[in-house]
């Protein structure tokens, strides 16, 4: 590739974008502009979407589009356009779904050629030189030779994407009961990898909204199955090589069954979630390994994805220094040099052997012990190998640094940051460590400050000043629930007015009165591609399924009777559903057992009001959500709760109150009660 060649993309605010600037392919960013000029050319589109952490997308790009002679027939035939799809989700929706309904196995890199005017006919994912050549141009030969037949092709498929897309008939009305709940558990049971955790199988991506759900579920039915399964999967992803066991935070899956080799690749989204989920299994299980993984993986956030404004970047590449995983994987001749006489302990422990070999002499680190097993095997205190490991690590962090870094995707997404801020503030119910809240309130005052405007209108994407691209759903919904969590934690009731502010303009905006939902898209957006309803969880929950949640928790804390209305009502399109495959509609479970089992609102009112809020999240509460203020509050909530002199705390269910109780161990009580009967 001569780097005399420059295209469209240069000014592009994408990483990933900014990989392909100097390809020889004309590549142009997306825009509704570019479609139309298109159609007036009558010239066929090429668009492939990727993200800057995509190892495959990196290997298409070398073989294929840094070639003068592949790109000079790609700039002939088509106008070559590149999509971040985390720049634009709503697009790689699109054509993903389109790939779908073509019987193909989606990807990235996506690629997709379409019509001029956007409507595609061909996709894939990634496709060695050879290949990719001769199936574009053929391709476009058909286009040529067959216009008539290529749009008669483009119509029907169109007419399947814009079906798919449409939320489910919810005619047939069924209702979330306790006892179908059961049922789909139960049947999941079969899916459940009993020896590894996670979904049989592999590959193996950490799902931690499957495993909130499951928790929850475990929790109020006391199933320990369910339980045992949760705490085993946590456990066996923190001893994998998918976790960074030196620097903290996990890579976006294993490729494997037993969570050993990682795609090295590590997402600010999986990670804020993570901490969510560990910090909420430490609530329960009261494990101290989750609690040492909450705290290197909310440090791995600090030291490797934060702005000096407070935002989170994206990503972090898989490859470095030209290899997939070079800056994590180890050889054992390095690390005997570097740990001298300690290094056959740190082998033992970390598996520098045949089960942590991974290939070319390198070896992944796990474990497959907790470390207060090990110690004890080998003759020390906890204690004693506690400083050990974290002298190995100091010392190997200190040589990793040395290494040529992996690439840093350092836009900041609104959403993705709030699934970050929702897991700091987790940790700080689990664990009261001020650092926490701390972390998730500089967030938070970014995203206020850069990415939101008067009225609750969002934007999507911030980069070094500049905030563009309208939000979609998936803003709204992480927001204001990061938002909600925030008022939680701190009692500061700015936080739920800017929560109530962004509901209220997705409710405007996005909310399709006839089904009940929220588009992905904004209603008013005149785009090319299809407006969508997101009702599917995946490693991401669906933002409808966010969305729904937060209208159950914003109605109870404020009494607005509507939202839960609402919230019930986009039930409807996913409780059919839910039995066949729950794993895909795991948080839309979650807002049915809020609201089949006794679901609680806690009060607590007067001076020692924070305190006591604090004492009462060491317990795990997924079955409340909690209000406090220590003077007179004019939320509905705290209406006449306000007694001077006393601290009182009042457990809620449905609007009736039982008699307050000034005790946490009494209010505690209260809340376990019904669990303690069943």
């Amino acid at each position: 590739m001569k780097e005399s060649h420059t295209n469209a993309l240069v000014h592009s605010s994408s990483p990933y974008l900014l990989q392909h600037a100097h390809n020889p392919v004309d590549w142009q960013p997306w825009s509704e502009e570019l479609i139309e000029n298109a159609a007036k050319e009558n010239k066929l589109l090429l668009v492939s979407i990727g993200y800057a952490a995509c190892h495959w997308c990196h290997v298409m790009a070398h073989e294929s589009f840094e070639d003068e002679t592949v790109a000079a027939a790609m700039n002939r035939e088509f106008v070559c356009i590149k999509v971040d799809r985390e720049e634009r989700p709503d697009v790689d929706q699109y054509y993903m779904t389109a790939v779908h309904l073509m019987g193909l196995q989606g990807g990235w890199p996506l690629n997709v050629i379409a019509l001029p005017d956007g409507k595609p006919v061909w996709g894939g994912t990634y496709f060695p030189k050879e290949t990719w050549v001769d199936t574009i141009l053929s391709v476009a030969r058909f286009w040529k030779e067959n216009p008539d037949k290529t749009r008669e092709y483009a119509e029907n498929l169109q007419q399947g994407i814009s079906g798919s897309l449409l939320p489910s008939n919810a005619d047939n009305i069924i209702p979330a009961t306790q006892q179908m709940i059961a049922r789909s558990v139960e049947n999941w049971k079969e899916r459940f990898d009993l020896e590894n955790g996670g979904r049989q199988g592999f590959p193996k991506f950490p799902m931690p909204g499957n495993l909130e759900f499951l928790l929850f579920f475990g929790f109020v039915k006391r199933d320990r199955q369910v339980l045992d399964f949760v705490k085993l999967s946590l456990l066996k992803m923190a001893r994998g090589g998918i976790y960074d066991q030196l620097g903290g935070g996990f890579a976006r899956y294993s490729v494997d069954e037993k969570w050993k080799v990682p795609h090295f690749e590590k997402m600010l989204y999986d990670n804020g979630q993570l901490i969510s989920i560990y910090s909420k299994a430490y609530q329960y299980f009261k494990c101290d390994e989750f609690k040492t993984i909450v705290y290197e993986t909310a440090q791995f956030l600090e030291r490797e994805l934060t702005d000096e404004s407070g935002a989170f970047y994206s990503s972090l590449d898989a490859d470095s220094d030209g290899g997939e995983g070079k800056f994590y994987v180890w050889k054992s001749g390095e690390l005997r040099e570097i740990l001298k006489e300690d290094f056959e302990l740190f082998s033992e422990y970390f598996n520098v052997n045949a089960k942590g070999f991974w290939e070319t002499g390198n070896y992944i680190l796990l474990r497959e012990t907790g470390m207060e097993e090990f110690a004890r095997k080998k003759g020390f205190t906890y204690s004693e190998f506690e400083q050990k490991v974290a002298a190995w690590k100091k010392l190997l962090m200190k040589q990793r640094s040395e290494r040529e870094r992996p690439g840093l995707d350092d836009k900041t997404l609104a959403s993705w940051n709030a699934l970050a801020i929702t897991g700091l503030a987790d940790a700080y119910k689990a664990f009261g460590d001020e650092r926490f809240k701390t972390q998730a309130l500089q967030n938070a005052c970014f995203i206020r400050e850069n990415m939101m405007k008067e009225g609750g209108n969002l934007f999507h994407l911030w980069k070094k000043g500049k905030s563009t691209i309208a939000g979609f759903l998936e803003d709204y919904a992480l927001v204001a629930r990061a938002f909600i969590s925030l008022f939680e934690i701190s009692g500061d009731r700015e936080w739920l007015d800017c929560a109530g502010q962004i509901l209220e303009y997705s409710v405007n905006h996005f909310y399709d009165e006839s089904s009940g939902l929220f588009y992905f898209s904004a209603k008013n957006s005149n785009a090319v591609v299809s407006n969508s309803f997101q009702n599917e969880d995946n490693v991401i929950p669906a933002a409808n399924s966010v969305m729904s949640n937060n209208l159950h928790a914003f109605g109870l804390l404020t009494g607005n009777a509507e939202y839960l209305v609402m919230a019930k009502k986009m039930l409807h399109h996913v409780t059919p559903l839910f039995p066949k495959y729950p794993q895909a509609f795991a948080n839309w479970g979650t807002l049915m057992l809020k609201i089949t089992e006794p679901f609680y609102e806690v009060v607590l009112s007067g001076a020692n009001a924070y305190e006591k809020f604090l004492e009462l999240q060491e317990g795990f509460l997924p079955h409340a959500i909690c209000a406090f203020a220590k003077e007179e509050s004019n939320l509905l909530l705290f209406d006449g709760r306000f007694v001077p002199g006393k601290t009182l705390i009042y457990v809620c269910s449905e609007g009736t109150c039982r008699l307050p109780v000034e005790n946490v161990k009494d209010a505690r009580n209260l809340l376990n009660g019904e669990h303690e009967k069943g």
